[in-house]
């Protein structure tokens, strides 16, 4: 497990995880190095859309569709901070580039573009995300916490979130219903 970089990677939960935070999501690993790791969960929707969150931040949709668009869960950290994966990258003032087109934005220019209509092609925007300190997640790993996979984007931007966690799964070929308690490493 020495030296796995996971940036671009999900993290399925497997059936055991007792964690709320964490059972049945799939995150998505924005930065993976020794000092650690962060991602965002991109299957848990919360009772929140965008026009809700742009409120409180005095901001208006221009699109009454993209203001209905669903806000999610990304992780226990920071849950009142916006988070907002994207593609393409742009040009934004707090953006972490994830790998090729895919970037993870912190900063509100993005959102007053969205409300202009103007943002992101592609996005999943997040109250929180998750993070894990040095080795934690090697080590949650190693005790048969997550499967890992390569992510693909269309998983993250063109399926329902209900759908993800089986998308995920298939990408390695496993059925999650059909997953015992008790699976080893894939």
């Amino acid at each position: 497990m020495e030296n796995v970089n996971l940036t671009g990677h999900f993290l399925i939960a497997m059936p055991a995880m007792a964690d709320p935070y964490f059972a049945k999501s799939v995150t998505y690993v924005c930065e993976h190095n020794d000092q650690g790791a962060m991602g965002i969960v991109i299957n848990r929707p919360i009772d929140m859309n965008l026009n809700d969150l742009f409120q409180q931040i005095n901001l208006e949709a221009q699109s009454e569709q993209l203001g209905q668009e669903t806000v999610y869960f990304g992780g226990p950290v920071h849950i009142d901070r916006g988070f907002v994966l994207h593609q393409p990258v742009g040009h934004w003032q707090s953006s972490l580039v994830v790998n090729g087109d895919t970037a993870l934005t912190t900063s509100k220019d993005i959102l007053e573009a969205c409300a202009s209509g103007i943002g992101p092609e592609k996005m999943l925007v997040t109250l929180g995300y998750a993070g894990w300190a040095a080795g934690q997640l090697e080590q949650e790993i190693a005790q048969n916490a997550w499967l890992t996979v390569p992510a693909e984007n269309t998983v993250i931007f063109d399926l329902p979130s209900d759908q993800r966690l089986n998308a995920a799964m298939n990408l390695l070929g496993l059925d999650f219903a059909r997953l015992s308690e008790d699976a080893g490493h894939a």
